[in-house]
């Protein structure tokens, strides 16, 4: 169903010319300093270097850009999702519309999104941290975690983004795993705790401005030396996601398997900082600055454009800018953002 959506997308969203060269980069990321804003608009003509293309002008995913039936009229969940060796394979990736990675004490974890979609099996839920509530504001989102150290509930309570911790009936225990893999979310669930506490039930401005790349270069791998060591491959139809060398897969509650994919790819480089809690009473933790500017590169079709992220505040979306100055447009479909450290190599 999803690879339908996607073509369905993408009939709609003309390819971008393909550049002549390049299938491998080796980088060491610095951050940039360009803070020319990109316009938000889904609607708009978008121009490339040989052929105009619109954008579909119908109801639209915010999330992911596909084409959905009717307008996107309710929340945001953000789902926080362990990534330890012991956690895997996760749950509810599969169902979601776009998934946020970014990096945590030794590994890294996953923020499941769900705008238009649902699941009833998501996990295992984890805990906050200080760069999560930067991720979430913007979305107007409700975060479900496990919980998290008081200093960083702190945080999170004070850039207003709401919150369902390790809280029934929206979350249960598992059997099958030990304490802490075995916390599960039912977004219904959660949806519903989030209304019973008069959370805000505004759906999302569009994640990013939905459209084809003008592509630098082709590239049939991208591998980011975090850990897990992550390589997504370029199959001909979408990503598919190997972590230490070993195929990364989703696991139903029924027992169904899959290989994590993605249909796009988003990097987003920034600085990693060590987080300290204000009073010296708790435990350190990295994070991530995810206000001012740096380097961003979009992979879709075995294609990338590299480009400038910025924003201003917590408040604001990231704008993604060509290296023209002009809006760089994402490519719609499931949409898998890594909020990567501009420390680390990177190679496509």
């Amino acid at each position: 169903m999803r690879r339908l959506l996607v073509i369905s997308a993408l009939a709609l969203v003309a390819a971008a010319c393909s550049a002549s060269q390049a299938s491998t980069t080796t980088v060491s990321t610095a951050s940039t300093t360009t803070t020319t804003q990109a316009t938000t608009t889904t609607t708009a003509p978008t121009t490339t270097s040989s052929t105009t293309t619109t954008a579909y002008a119908g109801p639209v995913n915010p999330l992911n850009g596909l084409p959905v039936d009717e307008p996107v009229e309710r929340r945001t969940l953000a789902i926080k999702i362990d990534n330890h060796p012991a956690a895997r394979p996760e749950s509810g990736i599969e169902d979601a519309d776009a998934v946020i990675e970014l990096p945590v004490e030794g590994i890294t974890r996953f923020m499941a999104l769900f705008g238009a979609s649902d699941s009833s099996y998501v996990g295992p839920v984890r805990s906050g941290r200080p760069t999560d509530p930067t991720l979430v504001k913007p979305l107007g989102g409700t975060f479900a975690i496990s919980g998290a150290q008081k200093w960083v509930l702190d945080i999170i309570r004070n850039d207003d983004v709401p919150m369902i911790i390790d809280s029934r009936p929206g979350m249960f225990r598992i059997s099958s795993r030990s304490a802490p893999h075995n916390l599960y979310g039912d977004t219904v669930a959660l949806r519903g705790v989030a209304d019973d506490r008069g959370y805000p039930d505004d759906p999302s401005p569009d994640l990013f401005q939905w459209g084809p790349l003008q592509p630098d270069g082709t590239s049939d791998a991208l591998t980011l030396y975090w850990s897990p060591r992550t390589v997504w491959t370029w199959n001909g139809q979408d990503y598919t996601r190997t972590s230490d060398g070993v195929p990364h897969k989703w696991v139903t509650k029924d027992g169904e398997t899959g290989q994590i994919s993605a249909d796009t790819l988003v990097v987003i480089f920034a600085e990693r900082y060590t987080a300290n809690p204000p009073d010296g009473k708790g435990t350190p933790v990295p994070a991530m600055k995810t206000v001012g500017s740096g380097k961003v590169v979009v992979f879709h079709g075995g294609e990338y454009e590299e480009g400038t992220w910025s924003r201003d505040s917590i408040d604001e979306m990231f704008q993604l800018t060509r290296k023209d100055g002009s809006a760089l447009t994402v490519p719609p479909g499931f949409l898998w953002i890594s909020l990567y450290p501009d420390s680390l190599d990177v190679n496509w």
